[in-house]
């Protein structure tokens, strides 16, 4: 893994993505994700879970968002992590990580941001798995004002190619949404044609006030590693281990830890 880039940046580090079709890619070796396990048994093992050799935060609020069809359950090793490094982590308090995207932000993402800034008394960091990372990006790009940095860990921001059973699996979702919401969403809700906020977000650059940070993986078994970089090295951080176990991953939260106290130096 290379060295943490903490130098102070003046420009963007994400271009605009280019949003693809949900597209099923037959090359990604979804087996190797029954191996997340290994990652949470080092975790526990490494110096870095209980706050040794990593700087720490002052108090700044974060949010973690977990990814497709979880919750914040499966967060709380890196809730609880967050806290103990000197952080206020927030819960997203969104139930199972299955509902329109753009429903989430309005009623408990932009929510739970609010809460975490009043608490902390200044602008939010936002960690994003998965789904999540993209809901961080679209929410950050919709509150700019309350936002000091967007990191996503295996998060496809630049389009959505998918294992074929994740695809098959957001048609489920995709039509439990249409029958729960009906005419209060976008007949092309759960897909790129969709026309909401949440989509237009994604297409939209960060402004240069926003630290954005990109964890991959190219062992990803879930989504294919080459749509969830940004395209800025300084930006685009690579680690070994599943896309799973990247919320457990010791070497991602190394890396959390220096880019949040970064992102705290620009502020």
């Amino acid at each position: 893994m290379r060295r943490v880039a903490t130098q102070r940046r003046t420009v963007k580090c994400a271009p605009r993505p280019k949003v693809r079709n949900h597209e099923a890619d037959h090359d990604l070796a979804i087996w190797k994700e029954a191996l997340f396990g290994a990652e949470l048994l080092l975790l526990h093992a490494s110096p870095v879970y209980y706050g040794l050799g990593i700087p720490h935060g002052s108090g700044a609020g974060v949010v973690v968002i977990p990814g497709f069809l979880g919750s914040d359950v499966y967060v709380a090793h890196l809730n609880s992590w967050l806290k103990r490094i000197g952080y206020r982590a927030h819960l997203s308090n969104i139930g199972i990580n299955a509902e329109c995207p753009n429903l989430l932000i309005r009623y408990r993402i932009a929510r739970a941001i609010k809460k975490a800034r009043r608490d902390s008394g200044g602008k939010v960091h936002l960690i994003g798995h998965s789904l999540g990372g993209m809901i961080a990006r679209a929410v950050a790009a919709q509150m700019p004002d309350d936002v000091a940095s967007v990191t996503t860990l295996g998060a496809p921001i630049r389009g959505t190619v998918l294992h074929r059973s994740i695809v098959e699996a957001t048609n489920v979702v995709r039509r439990h949404i249409l029958y729960e919401h009906g005419n209060h969403v976008d007949p092309n809700c759960y897909t790129p044609s969709c026309t909401c906020d949440f989509v237009n977000s994604l297409k939209r650059d960060l402004p240069n006030t926003i630290a954005q940070t990109a964890i991959y993986t190219r062992d990803d078994g879930i989504v294919n590693w080459r749509y969830c970089r940004t395209g800025e090295s300084d930006c685009d951080f690579e680690v070994s281990g599943t896309h799973v176990g990247l919320v457990f991953n010791p070497s991602v939260y190394t890396i959390l830890a220096e880019r949040l106290a970064w992102s705290e130096s620009l502020n």
